[in-house]
């Protein structure tokens, strides 16, 4: 709608001329009905006889309106935060979620959100709400809690593609909050703990096996010096007994108990 470019025709044109005659007639009193004040971050979208003036809107500044055949309709540039309500989502992998979202978008050009559509931030809205369940549909639970910021760089261009027409521009989709069932939370947490457990089992399985061969090389070393043997056996002596311990374990090794007993039996 906003790019006709029909005249007023014959007709429209008298009027205007009336109307800008009866502005000359009651100048100055008529001035003030016909000058309007628009904002920095407004445009105006003026209609005159029911067609919009101009294909781009006007302001901002002071505009000018002839009273009986223009009027004009504001138009907020700035950008909006929508928050998505709750959505109940059924994910790929059919676990039911509630995830909610928060859109920030922005008209850039005021006759398309004026002429092209009733509502354009109701429309918007509305259209967040069905793309978000749309897109979430199609991913499992694990691709939504990890994948955010994927899945909301692919909404965000949905939206901008089917917004354009209307004059609006998503700037960001932010997904705020997904929530899990209390029992699939249980699970969850019992399966991680689960995983936490069978790796911790794992590392342990790996310690012992490196240290049984890291003791198998150290006795393979100390067996080929019986003097290293000893060595190592009074080093054990002296960091007990620098424990300051009451008690010390004194072991003794079996040969020496060996040829003991084949003394004893001899004497």
């Amino acid at each position: 709608i906003a790019d006709r470019r029909e005249g007023i025709g014959v007709c429209g044109w008298i009027l205007v001329c009336l109307s800008f005659l009866l502005v000359l007639i009651t100048f100055p009193i008529s001035i003030w009905a016909c000058i309007k004040v628009i904002r920095e971050y407004e445009r105006a979208v003026v209609f005159r006889l029911g067609r919009i003036l101009s294909k781009k809107a006007k302001g901002a500044g002071m505009i000018l309106i002839l009273p009986c055949t223009d009027t004009f309709i504001k138009v907020d540039l700035r950008t909006v935060a929508c928050k998505i309500p709750p959505q109940e989502i059924l994910t790929k992998d059919a676990v039911t979620v509630r995830v909610d979202g928060v859109v920030y978008y922005r008209i850039y050009s005021a006759v398309s959100a004026v002429a092209n559509i009733s509502d354009v931030h109701s429309a918007t809205l509305l259209l967040a709400q069905t793309t978000l369940r749309n897109v979430l549909c199609t991913q499992s639970l694990a691709q939504l809690l990890a994948g955010r910021e994927e899945i909301a760089c692919s909404i965000q261009a949905i939206l901008n593609t089917a917004t354009e027409q209307w004059g609006v521009k998503v700037a960001r989709v932010e997904i705020k909050d997904v929530r899990i069932p209390v029992a699939m939370q249980k699970a969850m947490a019992a399966e991680a703990e689960a995983a936490r457990e069978t790796r911790a089992k794992v590392v342990a399985a790996e310690g012992e096996m490196n240290a049984s061969r890291a003791l198998k090389q150290a006795s393979m070393v100390l067996s080929e010096s019986p003097a290293a043997l000893q060595l190592r056996y009074l080093q054990t002596l002296t960091t007990l007994a620098a424990e300051d311990n009451s008690t010390i374990v004194f072991p003794l090794p079996m040969d020496m108990l060996g040829s003991l007993g084949q003394k004893s039996r001899g004497g």
